[in-house]
Order: C-alpha cells, then sequence, then structure tokens
C-alpha cells in the first residue's frame, strides 16, 4: 500500500480509532489486573464500535486467556492483542482475485443504491484497464437510466468497454451479451453491474439469481467473483444488506465505499468474521484512484492503534 493511501486510510478511520481507542484507554485507568466487570466493558466498546458480536466475542476470548495465562494487560497490550485479532479475522494478506481458467474472468457486483456500486465498477474497470488488462463493463442496472449513463462515462473514462441495452430490459440477458463479447474478443474481464433497486414488483433478489444463473451457464465458474459494496457510514445495517445478498447470490468478497470521515469503519471487522468474505477494495474518496485494493494489515493498524 502506497504511503498516501495508508495516510488516506487513517485519516478516513480517524474518528472510529479515536472514540475506540479512547474508551478502551478508559476501560483499564486505574484498574491493576483484568477482571469479568472490565471485560464486560471492553466488549461493550468492541460493539458500539461496530465489530459485531462474533469478533468481539473473539477479541474478548484472546484477552482473557492472556490474563488467564498470568500475564499482564494494561490498554497498550489489550491494543495490540485486539489490533493482531482484527488482523486474523480480516486475513493476514491481502486477498487475491479469483480468475478464470479460461475465457474472461467475471466479476459481479451487487449492493442497495446508493453505495457507490456504479462508481466502484467504474473504479475497478479504471484500476485494470491502467494494469494493461482489457475491461467489458456489462450495464445491467438497466432500471436506472443514470446507471447506464454513468457506466458509459466511465468506459469512456477508463478505455473499457460497455454493454447495454435498454432501459428497462432484462438484466440477464445484458449480462450474458457482455460475457458473449468479452469472450469472443478475448478480454480479460467482464465486470457487471446490476441493480439495487427495481421500479417494478419483481423481486431484487431473484433478479440478481437469474443473472448469476444465466453467467454460470455462459461460463465456466462465473461469475467469478461476486462483490457486495456497503457504505461504512451505514453501520451495522451494512450487516442486514450483506446477509440478504449472500444468502441470494453467494458473496466473495466485500467493497467498502465513504470510509473517508466515518465513525463506523469497525464494520468491515464484523462483515468479514460473519459472513467469512475478504474484503477486495476500500473506497477513502471520490477521486478515481481513491479506490484500492485493501491491506488487512494496515486497516487494523489504522483502525485501532496506540496513541
Amino acid at each position: 500500500m502506497s504511503p498516501s493511501l495508508f495516510s488516506a486510510i487513517r485519516a478516513g478511520l480517524a474518528k472510529t480509532r479515536d472514540a475506540l481507542v479512547g474508551k478502551i484507554e478508559q476501560v483499564f485507568t486505574g484498574k491493576a489486573q483484568v477482571d469479568e466487570d472490565m471485560l464486560e466493558e471492553l466488549e461493550a466498546v468492541l460493539i458500539q464500535a461496530d465489530l459485531g458480536i462474533k469478533a468481539t466475542q473473539s477479541i474478548i476470548a484472546t484477552l482473557r486467556e492472556q490474563s488467564e495465562r498470568g500475564k499482564p494487560v494494561d490498554s497498550s497490550t489489550a491494543i495490540s492483542l485486539i489490533q493482531e485479532e482484527i488482523v486474523r479475522i480480516l486475513g493476514e494478506k491481502p486477498p487475491t482475485m479469483a480468475r478464470a481458467e479460461s475465457g474472461p474472468t467475471v466479476i459481479m457486483m451487487v449492493g442497495v443504491n446508493g453505495t457507490g456500486k456504479t462508481t466502484s465498477t467504474g473504479k475497478i474497470a479504471s484500476m485494470l484497464c491502467a494494469s494493461g488488462k482489457s475491461v467489458v463493463l456489462a450495464a445491467a442496472d438497466t432500471f436506472r437510466a443514470a446507471a447506464i449513463e454513468q457506466l458509459e462515462v466511465w468506459g469512456r473514462r477508463s478505455g473499457a468497454t460497455v454493454i447495454k441495452h435498454q432501459e428497462s430490459s432484462d438484466p440477464a440477458a445484458v449480462a450474458f451479451d457482455a460475457f458473449e463479447a468479452g469472450r469472443a474478443r478475448g478480454i480479460d474481464y467482464v465486470i457487471v453491474d446490476t441493480a439495487g433497486r427495481l421500479h417494478t414488483k419483481s423481486n431484487l433478489m431473484e433478479e440478481l439469481k437469474k443473472v448469476k444463473r444465466v453467467l454460470g451457464r455462459a461460463g465456466t465458474g462465473a461469475p467469478h467473483e461476486t462483490l457486495l459494496v456497503v457504505d461504512a457510514t451505514t453501520g451495522q445495517n451494512a450487516i442486514a444488506q450483506a446477509r440478504v445478498f449472500n444468502e441470494a447470490v453467494g458473496l466473495t468478497g466485500v467493497v467498502l465505499t465513504k470510509l473517508d470521515g466515518t465513525a463506523r469503519g469497525g464494520i468491515v471487522v464484523a462483515i468479514c468474521s460473519e459472513f467469512g468474505v475478504p474484503v477486495r477494495y476500500v473506497g477513502v474518496g471520490e477521486g478515481v484512484d481513491d479506490l484500492r485494493p485493501f491491506d488487512p494489515r494496515e486497516f487494523a493498524a489504522s483502525l485501532v492503534s496506540a496513541r
């Protein structure tokens, strides 16, 4: 991770970090040893920081074990242990994206409207194109004309080809045509931008399942990645979104957007712990270069560190 990006992530998590570390230090103030009352206080602090029940219980168990071994646990030690446990939950190394054995690698982007899904799709396309990869974008959010237009702008900006149909057409048909175009042209990646809300009586999840089925029939193993785009500012609501989308289409990763300025950055730990899926990308601003591959250790150091 570049120093500038690390600084941006650290700045984006400043509100979360300051609140979390400050409260951890308060829990340990004036206390000589760890006891159950103290661990209960700490548990409440971690849950309030949006780390989630599962991750919090894992962290508390680690601290309890350290104390039971007779090792001293002060606020600095606790912060280090919490940081290491977060790294364990997020994964030691930046996750590697899946690749197709043959034909284009298909990335299916899902999430509710307003999370930055189409923008993230465009930014990933720009990143791949800048690295020398060829990309086809599928404008499968056919129920929102602005999404199609927005994706066309990203296509022109990045050099990616955009496959689109008329507004309100079948999203699965767009995804299929994009895949076929990618296969015929020897394209490296096909990225499918899907709807986050439908303007019809159709069920969104059923539409997404259909898109996934059609892609699966078109290419072996497709989609190779199904990425949920979540807005970091929504906190625990992101968990509910992840649960619904995971049950419908099976998530392989998360794209965390709008990290800049939020006090709820801990939600990424909760999602990874709850669903066992890695964070693939993190967004720290509006610029084209502000969505970057995720580094678990750098994120953990930005989320919780001694002051």
